[in-house]
């Protein structure tokens, strides 16, 4: 259980869904005093209705990350009921499922403002407090694909690619103020987000068949099926490694959720390009033409 003088207040944007809401949870049942943020009225009021039925210290606010005022009215109303954020967790995110070729930019340019801007946004709102109170933790939720830029995953990659190194050169400029940052590095979990992108990218799908790209987008459908049906891991399973996160004396710069993801990471240091490439291409069904 949270403890006085530990890190108290804890803001979750994207928390009324998957890892975020599963994080939620786990920690306002810990003690921690959690603000989960989101868009969804419906989404928010079921979280508050599960809060006010288990009685924990959890509430929502409503918040578009990608809006500079959106943000301010949120964080007000936060600091007026529960003063400054002790954790910040930028969990909010989405994800296009496209080549890169065809991505049009007003999506990429949602990609990259909800899954990169987004964290900044509100990182910058929250540094001056922290400073201020020579302490606080910065969560920052990446994925395997920040490491990994897989076919269909480039607009994705990209923003997490970004977000790792934006929290790489964070870290080691706010270590003087007493504040940590961290990357939580998921592989695959079902939650609603692989829903939210499939409907996301419904447009580049419907087109496929005029696509130069077709026998990529339909491989990966099926490989995707074949690959996932038997996962087990839960977004339970990621909100207990943030809670190690949030807990540590001295947090590790990054934490890396599920096996195959920690495999994956590992291999990323000893395999070449060139294998990577081969790879990926094989189990999609996609090489370079003979």
């Amino acid at each position: 259980m949270a403890k006085a003088g530990e890190l108290k207040t804890v803001l979750i944007t994207g928390g009324t869904y998957g890892f975020g809401k599963a994080t939620a949870v786990l920690l306002a049942g810990q003690g921690y005093r959690v603000i989960a943020t989101g868009r969804n009225a419906e989404r928010r009021a079921q979280l508050e209705a599960l809060a006010r039925e288990r009685k924990l210290p959890l509430t929502t606010v409503e918040m578009d990350v990608r809006e500079d005022a959106s943000v301010e009215r949120g964080l007000a109303g936060v600091r007026a009921e529960l003063g400054p954020i002790d954790v910040l967790i930028n969990n909010a995110g989405v994800g296009y499922y496209a080549v890169m070729e065809e991505i049009r930019m007003e999506d990429l340019r949602q990609q990259f403002e909800t899954n990169f801007f987004g964290a900044v946004r509100l990182i910058q709102r929250v540094l001056p407090e922290m400073r201020a109170r020579r302490g606080g933790r910065i969560i920052n939720m990446s994925s395997i694909a920040g490491k990994y830029a897989f076919p269909l995953f480039g607009p994705y990659s990209a923003s997490k690619f970004a977000l790792e190194a934006m929290s790489d050169a964070l870290r080691m400029e706010v270590r003087p103020f007493g504040i940590h940052v961290v990357l939580i590095e998921p592989g695959f979990i079902p939650t609603g987000f692989q829903t939210t992108a499939r409907e996301m990218s419904s447009e580049y799908v419907k087109n496929v068949e005029r696509s130069a790209y077709a026998q990529l987008y339909k491989n990966y459908g099926r490989n995707y099926r074949e690959s996932t049906a038997t996962v087990q891991d839960k977004p339970e399973d990621c909100a207990r490694v943030i809670l190690r996160a949030v807990r540590a004396e001295r947090p590790r710069a990054r934490y890396t959720v599920t096996r195959r993801a920690q495999v994956l990471s590992f291999a990323k240091r000893f395999v070449t390009d060139r294998f990577l490439d081969w790879r990926f291409g094989k189990s999609l069904g996609w090489q370079k033409e003979s």
